[in-house]
């Protein structure tokens, strides 16, 4: 459609295309709720406020339409589904833009992996931008799939849907100008770079900040986002699965800092989306926690859509993207009606898109291994332990005494003491260690993944070796996922064949497995709500404060290895 049509149109001159007409609009600038119908064409919002005529007509009296919500940072891995059935998943509740980072198939897949979310992003009904991923390993204390340098990265900088630099989770590489941190750096200066950098604060925060980080979704409490703000960082406000943010943040979003937060999900899997909802759930939660509806609604839209640089989107208004929700009230938020690009979302909709073939199949590598290559050799009764906070990736750095018999320091369920073991999956040196950990409640039995931020490499906790070795085994049989074992049996696994992250499933079918994984843990005496995403970030090194990885334990506040 050419310009002058459009203007055209949006003087009445010619009928527009869909006519929105009966509902109030919110205007996420000024909180008015402004009377008037909304046209479009072409996938534009063309009018506002005013009569028009169209060659449909979409009745949406006594609803409030609002922008279409955009999570500012995502892995959409984490969903445990592909791209396409992530789609199919969230649009309907009115994510219209998801700004995704793919850097758990790129450490299993390295740019092939990044590849295929960028030819998805390109037929979705919703709009995936994707950050490119920073950090492919998170640090040198693992064994990943891939090692993207700068110029791997570079390579795909000038994709259309590509914004910028993903989260810069190495900010000890940054504030300590590791050479290959510096590369990357300077490679995409100018651009957007997410930021990851949890607990930092006061010079080292600065410097940080300084080396161009422009957004920042690791603040778990008021005070660490407060400083993050005033030293210029957008700040996300995050929910996910795990990482549980919403309630320490929401005293900080008012109407003053609203144009500078941002909601996300970063890892929210299907249970909790099927059971809760997404972005629409930290809306109407936020509300209900007190929080000014226009502030909510703007740093999910408007000032989302700002600190990202998509600036045809986040208003309903003249020459915006026609990214719309019609919601019967905005505090309860549930969507009756989705526009993604004027295009109504709809089964219709999504049985248009060209689904295209998935990579990273027959990825897990891992040797077979037997209950005996879980014990952890030990002459000395001292012990770190990784202390589980549940609803946090942080992690206590416990100190327990642990007797070891006959070189063997055994997992005691009695006192909450459990073999944690990371597995190196990608056929590169077969590493194999153990740790302890306290915070499952497991009883009995073992639980494994090959869900394991940033690595993915197998990871289980457990109170027998033989079921640690038997849960291990079968992920490699099943191309990776989820696996519970007890007694020599296995009693309920997720596959998960795309990279050992996603199912090839609908969404529909992997929850419901998840609700008997979730059943199975609990029979073992497990005590967390989310036993295997809790799992997934034990062995994530560059989250405070001791974590595991095919290395061993790691100090993450001294970054290193002990």
């Amino acid at each position: 459609m050419s310009l002058e049509t459009r203007i055209a149109q949006a003087r009445g001159e010619a009928p527009a295309d869909t006519v929105l007409r009966g509902a109030q609009v919110l205007c996420t600038v000024t909180g008015a709720l402004l009377k008037g119908d909304v046209a479009i064409s072409d996938g534009i919002i063309i009018g506002v406020g005013e009569s028009y005529d169209g060659h449909e007509i979409i009745d949406v009296s006594g609803q409030v339409l609002v922008p279409g919500f955009i999570d500012t940072h995502l892995h959409i891995e984490s969903s445990l589904v592909t791209p396409f059935e992530f789609d199919r998943c969230v649009a309907p509740r009115g994510v219209t833009t998801a700004i995704c980072d793919p850097h758990e198939i790129a450490n299993v897949a390295g740019s092939e992996g990044i590849r295929y979310f960028l030819d998805a992003s390109m037929r979705t009904v919703m709009d995936i931008r994707v950050n490119l991923s920073s950090c492919v390993p998170s640090t040198h204390m693992e064994t990943a799939g891939a090692d993207l340098d700068a110029q791997a990265l570079l390579a795909l900088a000038d994709h259309p849907q590509v914004l910028g630099l993903a989260e810069f989770m190495n900010f000890p590489g940054v504030i300590h100008r590791d050479p290959g941190c510096m590369e990357k750096l300077h490679a995409f200066a100018g651009r957007h770079i997410d930021g990851h950098a949890p607990l930092l604060s006061g010079r080292d925060l600065n410097a940080y900040v300084t080396a161009g980080i422009r957004t920042e979704h690791e603040s778990t409490s008021a005070d660490e986002a407060r400083e993050k703000l005033q030293k210029g960082l957008r700040c996300l406000i995050r929910e996910g699965s795990v990482s549980k943010d919403m309630v320490a943040l929401a005293p900080l979003l008012t109407p003053v800092t609203a144009p500078y937060m941002c909601l996300c999900t970063d890892d929210r899997n299907p249970l909790d989306i099927a059971e809760h909802g997404h972005l629409d759930h930290m809306i109407r939660s936020l509300i209900a926690m007190g929080c000014d509806t226009l502030a909510v609604y703007r740093a999910a839209t408007l000032s989302a859509a700002e600190a990202f640089g998509l600036k045809d989107r986040g208003q309903i208004a003249p020459g915006k993207r026609a990214d719309i929700v019609a919601l019967p009230n905005l505090a309860e938020c549930r969507a009756t009606l989705v526009l993604c690009a004027g295009r109504v979302v709809n089964d219709a909709a999504f049985a248009a898109r060209e689904v295209i073939a998935p990579v990273a199949r027959h990825s897990v590598r891992a040797p077979k291994v037997a209950g005996q290559d879980f014990r952890h050799a030990a002459n000395i009764p001292e012990t770190s332990v990784i202390g589980i906070i549940e609803g946090k990736i942080i992690t206590e750095h416990l100190r327990e005494t642990i007797a070891p018999e006959q070189g063997d320091k055994r997992p005691d369920p009695a006192r909450d003491l459990l073999r944690v073991a990371v597995v190196e999956r990608h056929g590169k040196n077969g590493n194999i260690a153990t740790g302890f950990v306290r915070g499952f409640g497991m009883k009995q039995g073992a639980i494994a993944a090959t869900v394991a931020h940033d690595h993915h490499n197998i990871v289980a906790v457990g109170a027998d070796y033989d079921d640690i070795a038997l849960a291990v085994n079968r992920l490699s049989e099943i191309e990776g996922g989820f696996v519970v074992a007890s007694q020599g049996k296995i009693l309920a696994e997720l596959p998960l064949p795309v990279a050992g992250l996603m199912s090839l499933e609908p969404y529909e079918a992997v929850h419901a497995n998840l609700v008997d994984l979730r059943k199975a843990a609990k029979s073992l005496g497990v005590t967390l709500q989310e036993p295997f995403l809790q799992l997934a970030f034990i062995a994530l090194p560059v989250i405070p404060h001791l974590k595991i990885t095919d290395f061993g334990m790691v100090d993450v506040d001294r970054f290193e290895v002990i």
